[in-house]
């Protein structure tokens, strides 16, 4: 009896024992059934991440050098493949970029009267320093949005000082076919050179170079078709080809059927170390023109204006070297960025008596620009080119400029030069600008 009554006290002291122990052990297989849910949904997210790293890989831009040192700017419209649709916040909505920009411009001499001696210009071109005092900048309106998987859509439309709009891009472009090919369809600026597929709020300095606008009309865009190819492989390497309408300088909308225009291009690039990085082209462009208007000035000031029928081909030369202590650029950083343009133009000109003359010429001309960031927000930059007409005949320019980014959405600019372009004395020039970005916040390209 005594040994029934130990032996059920003992049982009674252990059942909270025994209770406790079964509760531990339901709570570290609860805790193992987590910890492998936590594991597979870690598990399906990284394969999920590894996916879209392999589609941005096969995209354009993944082929650029790694060290992309780009200067604090106002945004350009989203410039790279959006994921597929139903992927990002902007699914149903397209994404919405505003550039604002304003210019203070003073001259020494009347822009009105402004020339590149040895060249003739187009009817309209946007050459020199634009008009004097206050005014409103090119402002930009973007809107860029997935369309599908496959496809994605952008235009930018220009509204100018004078209150004309236009259509600067308007385009549609592949995202998903895989090998590095992309296609791309509707207006857009060509892929040619360097600074040709830039608008203009990512300019370093307020206008482009003289070169740019004596051979190019400013920038080359026009309506075409586009392929490009990323070659799949460590080196940045990259072809692009494009036929176009032929619409804009030095070309003509001759409203034929086909191509009035059409471009090659091929670039190449890497990374040097953890601190460089470079890239350096080849482009071409031709474009057929019929009775295109050119204007020209002589020493005198008088103008003249004569028919162009013909074939203009420009060839660019482009390179670019970047700096930045082990890649980091939000401190200082520095680019130095130069093209070489040759212009070859055969054809017949007609002049107001209705005579017929030889047609034919050949120009060049080169800019050379350096971009120091001397400390946060900070730029510094000169610019020197030179063009040669023929005959003895090559203007030149300097240009001085100092910017203060207060953000990546934010920029002052003081810009003096020195335009020896035009007969006579220099041009002495002083602008103040002022960019401001509102909206969905794009990376610029290289």
């Amino acid at each position: 009896m005594h040994l029934i009554f130990l032996a059920s006290l003992a049982l009674a002291l252990s059942a909270p024992s025994i209770a406790a122990a079964q509760t531990a052990a339901n709570e570290i297989d609860t805790l193992r059934q987590e910890i492998a849910a936590i594991r597979s949904a870690y598990e399906a997210r990284l394969q999920a991440l590894e996916a879209r790293l392999k589609a941005a890989e096969a995209r354009p831009s993944s082929g650029t050098p790694a060290l992309a040192v780009a200067p604090p700017a106002a945004p350009a419209v989203p410039a790279s493949p959006a994921a597929p649709a139903g992927a990002g916040a902007n699914a149903f909505n397209p994404a919405i970029s505003l550039i604002l920009s304003g210019l203070y411009t003073r001259s020494s001499r009347d822009p009105a009267r402004y020339a590149i001696k040895g060249f003739a210009l187009a009817q309209g071109a946007e050459a020199g320093p634009g008009t004097r005092g206050f005014g409103l900048a090119e402002t930009e309106l973007g809107l860029s949005a997935s369309i599908d998987p496959w496809l994605r859509g952008a235009t930018t439309i220009a509204l100018h000082g004078d209150d004309a709009v236009s259509v600067e891009e308007a385009y549609v472009q592949t995202t998903s076919l895989g090998g590095g090919l992309t296609f791309k369809a509707g207006r857009f600026f060509a892929g040619i050179g360097y600074l040709n597929p830039q608008h203009a709020h990512s300019w370093d300095f307020v206008d482009n170079p003289l070169a740019y606008q004596a051979m190019l009309g400013t920038q080359l865009g026009d309506d075409g078709v586009q392929a490009s190819w990323l070659a799949p492989i460590d080196r940045y390497v990259e072809l692009t080809a494009k036929l176009g309408r032929g619409r804009g300088f030095p070309g003509s909308d001759s409203a034929r059927n086909g191509a009035g225009r059409w471009s090659l291009a091929a670039h190449t690039g890497g990374d040097i170390g953890d601190s460089h990085d470079w890239r350096a082209g080849l482009s071409v462009s031709s474009a057929k023109a019929n009775a295109l208007a050119l204007i020209s000035t002589d020493a005198a000031g008088n103008i003249s204006t004569n028919l162009f029928s013909g074939k203009t081909r420009v060839w660019i030369a482009d390179a670019v070297w970047k700096w930045a202590p082990q890649g980091n650029a939000t401190r200082t950083h520095f680019k130095l960025q130069g093209e070489y343009l040759r212009s070859t133009r055969s054809g017949s000109l007609e002049d107001d008596t209705g005579a017929v003359n030889d047609g034919r010429a050949v120009q060049s001309g080169w800019y050379l620009q350096g971009i120091y960031q001397f400390m946060p927000r900070w730029r510094a930059g000169l610019r020197a080119e030179q063009l040669d007409a023929g005959a003895g005949l090559k203007p030149r320019k300097t240009t001085l400029m100092l910017d203060f980014n207060p953000s990546e959405f934010s920029r002052v600019r003081l810009q003096l030069a020195q335009d020896r372009a035009n007969f006579g004395a220099a041009d002495r020039q002083l602008f103040v600008q002022y960019q401001m970005s509102l909206g969905a916040h794009g990376a610029h390209g290289y």
